[in-house]
């Protein structure tokens, strides 16, 4: 049965939507730490919280989605990605740092099954030897949402209202995320009542055991450690973008200022996943990831070793060549599973861990040292997806 395009192009609108709030933390991290007088490393506890979700439920979300399909696992993500945020609310009337941590945690934990459940079936609606170039040009709506949300953000949650004290500004954080509730709600609804009719799914014999020796496979087992190192370095570079951009030696903004410059770099990664999805039809994959991450190396050493608008403009632009790395692993890593992709995707989702553990050592980096020098911690990580790039240039065989 071919899919209606009515879902393809529902399956992207998700894609903005959970880009959208994963960006949101980048504007939820500094206005924390100022509220709860945290250090980098304790602010980073956020990221830690959120990602922490992808390692914990992404085998589960695998086997879930193995057995119900791809549409209802996109409804239960919605669904839990909605609870998330409403959970918010009792976060900011009672003014508790640890249940932040706890919403973000179940609001991840809904993108985690959306991601499992949507990054394969994007890929599997259509031709295989277009697939990494359907993803990426999936993934750029993703960068869409990154690119609008911050400085949305930014207004809502660091344009506080003159004169508001502690807990005006931590009610604020509340109502935004119940309003973006309500919507996700909405979502899942139309999501359910259109779609449901619709039986998309790979297998209904995967287990928990039976994902973990496909790790075996060098394209998957790597794949999953360039996934892990991708995360952890974009996250780690967009979460520390606002302090590093207020610093007097790099730009000397005010947060919200620096908030509305990360637009450009979520920007520069949606103009990028347009650009590569052409790309990828022309060129080897492997290929292409290869010169990416070969040019996130030099923009981040650049930056590193320079000051002033170079070193933050220099910063910035490496969203232009994070653009098509997390779309072409992930293609790259599920060639040839056939029926075993929602499993290959479970694993390729938990090693989104990455976000919750590289960062925690960029932090700790900059607090014994600076935040210039902690960017030595996402140029090694782009040095590995550049190695991967390179090894993955041949096809896949198929899995026996």
């Amino acid at each position: 049965m071919q899919p209606p395009r009515s879902l393809i192009v529902t399956i992207v609108a998700l894609f903005f939507i959970w880009g959208g709030l994963t960006s949101l933390n980048d504007v939820l991290i500094p206005k924390l730490k100022g509220l709860f007088a945290l250090s980098y490393t304790e602010a980073m506890l956020t990221q830690f919280a959120f990602f922490t979700a992808y390692f914990i439920v992404s085998l589960p979300a695998g086997v879930l989605i193995a057995r119900v399909g791809y549409v209802k696992g996109i409804v239960i993500g919605l669904v839990t990605m909605a609870l998330g945020c409403l959970l918010f609310m009792p976060a900011s009337t009672l003014g508790v740092y640890a249940m932040f941590l706890g919403a973000l945690f179940v609001l991840a934990a809904g993108i985690t099954i959306l991601q499992v459940a949507a990054n394969p079936l994007i890929a599997q609606l259509g031709s295989a030897s277009t697939s990494h170039s359907r993803l990426t040009l999936a993934q750029a709506f993703n960068s869409l949402g990154t690119t609008v949300f911050p400085p949305l953000g930014a207004m809502l949650i660091l344009g506080s209202t003159p004169g508001a004290d502690d807990s005006t500004d931590v009610s604020i954080v509340g109502e935004t995320y119940v309003a973006m509730a309500l919507v996700l709600a909405a979502i899942a609804a139309f999501f359910w009542i259109r779609h449901r009719r619709l039986s998309l799914h790979g297998s209904e014999t995967i287990t928990l055991g039976g994902a973990l020796p496909m790790l075996r496979r060098p394209r998957l087992g790597f794949g999953v450690a360039a996934i892990f190192v991708y995360v952890g370095a974009e996250v780690s570079i967009g979460s520390g973008l606002i302090n590093y951009l207020t610093q007097p030696n790099v730009l000397g903004v005010s947060e919200r200022t620096a908030g509305g410059l990360i637009a450009f770099y979520w920007g520069g990664a949606m103009l990028g996943r347009f650009l590569g999805a052409y790309l990828l039809t022309r060129f080897n994959p492997g290929s292409v990831l290869a010169s990416f991450a070969g040019g996130a190396v030099l923009l981040v050493s650049l930056s590193g070793l320079s000051q002033g608008w170079l070193a933050g403009y220099a910063l910035l632009a490496v969203g232009l060549m994070n653009s098509i790395m997390f779309p072409t692993i992930f293609s790259l890593s599920v060639e040839g599973l056939g029926l075993r992709t929602p499993q290959g995707s479970g694993l390729l989702c938990m090693a989104i861990v990455g976000g919750a553990l590289v960062p925690l050592l960029y932090d700790a980096v900059a607090d014994a040292t600076s935040l210039s020098t902690a960017l030595v911690v996402p140029t090694i990580c782009y040095l590995l997806i550049c190695g991967y790039g390179w090894w993955a240039r041949q096809p896949a065989a198929d899995l026996t």
